[in-house]
């Protein structure tokens, strides 16, 4: 059996989820920003692309096999560390 397709994956959950928190309203405030701005605000999309690692649908992929990849251990049993 191959491996799974983990291109867009972060390490943990948490994870994962600062870096939509932080990259997708960085990606709004790029195009909120164009009319005082300018063409300027759009430079924010560049570390937005990289924190989401591409669109925002990029990043929902990610989430999925992030959270495929890191099974939640059942209540009382220790999880462990990677």
């Amino acid at each position: 059996m191959s491996q799974p397709d983990t291109m867009f994956a972060s390490r943990s959950v948490p994870r994962h989820l600062v870096r939509g928190a932080l990259g997708l309203p960085m990606m709004v405030a790029a195009f909120v920003l164009v009319p005082w701005l300018g063409p300027l605000a759009l430079l924010l999309i560049v570390p937005a692309a990289v924190l989401l690692r591409g669109c925002p649908t990029c990043w929902m992929l990610g989430l999925a096999q992030t959270c495929a990849l890191n099974p939640r251990a059942p209540a009382g049993e220790p999880r462990p560390h990677r």
